[in-house]
This record gives structure tokens, C-alpha cells and sequence, in this order.
């Protein structure tokens, strides 16, 4: 992305990059919000402009953690000869590698021994 050499007063894309990465995961949360946000009023309008932001930090955030588009399209195919479709895979796979999962304890539930 031409951007990351850009000057940062006159580019809002590279001044989002010299920012870090943890603003511009930041900035596509809000945007995640506000599309849906928009979405519950039924404010279709609203849902397009802002859908097209959180496509715009989508792609700064690719730019800042290295990441090619060609390597989400290439993940996306993945998942259609795996589904038929190009949908969210399942979060218990039987090739996935096994992970330990973290338990919160309610503190409201744990005796104090005395």
C-alpha cells in the first residue's frame, strides 16, 4: 500500500499506520459496531457508508499485519471445496490442532477456605 510512505498530515491511511496496530484494530471495531448499529435501525443508507469504512480499515489492518488479500481469497476458496461454500469453518474441527480452553471462574461461586 502506497500509504505507508505517504506523508501522515495529508494521508489518513498512514497516519493509521504509524499509529499501530492495536488503533487500527481499534478503528475496524468501531466500524463493526457501527455497521451493525445500523443495520438493527434498518438504516441501509448508513449500512453502505459504512460498510465501506470497515472495508477500508480491514485493508489497513492486512497492510499492517503483512497480510496479502490474495491469502484471505485463498482461505476463502479453502472453505468452499471444504463446504461447498465459503462460510465460516466450525470452531471444533477434527484436523485442527487441539487447544486448551480457558475457564473464568465466578468469583461469586468460589468458597474461601477458611
Amino acid at each position: 500500500m502506497a500509504a505507508r510512505t505517504a506523508d501522515p498530515a495529508s494521508s489518513r491511511t498512514a497516519r493509521l499506520l504509524r499509529a499501530g496496530r492495536s488503533k487500527v484494530a481499534k478503528k475496524l471495531v468501531e466500524e463493526a459496531v457501527e455497521v451493525a448499529i445500523d443495520t438493527m435501525h434498518g438504516d441501509s443508507d448508513a449500512v453502505v457508508r459504512e460498510s465501506a469504512d470497515l472495508l477500508y480499515n480491514l485493508a489497513v489492518l492486512w497492510v499492517a499485519a503483512g497480510i496479502h488479500p490474495k491469502d484471505v481469497w485463498m482461505e476463502m476458496e479453502r472453505r468452499e471445496r471444504l463446504l461447498g461454500m465459503a462460510e465460516k469453518l466450525p470452531k471444533e474441527r477434527p484436523d485442527a490442532p487441539l487447544r486448551r480452553k480457558v475457564v473464568a471462574l465466578d468469583r461469586s461461586r468460589v468458597r474461601k477456605r477458611r
